[in-house]
């Protein structure tokens, strides 16, 4: 493991220093819990309304991610189909023109 400068493998820093932000956030916002001078009651109720908080925006941030997942695949499903149905439709016209073209030559070697 190299030790000095971290450098991000693919090439850009909005990730990291995003995922550095949270992390200070939540540092500090936990820092400035524990260090208020509030009674341990008034901070115990405290996070349990921030940890609510953050499980509704989380279970929010879910939900919605599984509709657009959901939406998405069945875009995905309707492409699929779309595409298929092309194929099949190419098959067929491939088909009969090689009905058309085969059919000339058949008669030929019937014939001779």
């Amino acid at each position: 493991m190299r030790s000095g400068r971290y450098e991000s493998s693919e090439g850009t820093n909005i990730g990291t220093a995003l995922t550095f932000f949270l992390i200070g956030l939540g540092a500090g916002a936990a820092a400035g819990l524990l260090l208020a001078p509030k009674t341990g009651k008034q901070l115990r109720r405290d996070l349990q309304r921030g940890y609510e908080e953050a499980k509704d925006a989380f279970d929010d941030w879910a939900e919605d991610a599984k509709g657009r997942m959901r939406d998405g695949v069945r875009d995905a499903g309707d492409a699929v189909r779309d595409i298929a149905a092309k194929g099949i439709d190419l098959a067929a016209d491939l088909a009969e023109d090689l009905r058309d073209n085969v059919e000339p030559l058949r008669k030929a070697v019937k014939r001779s």
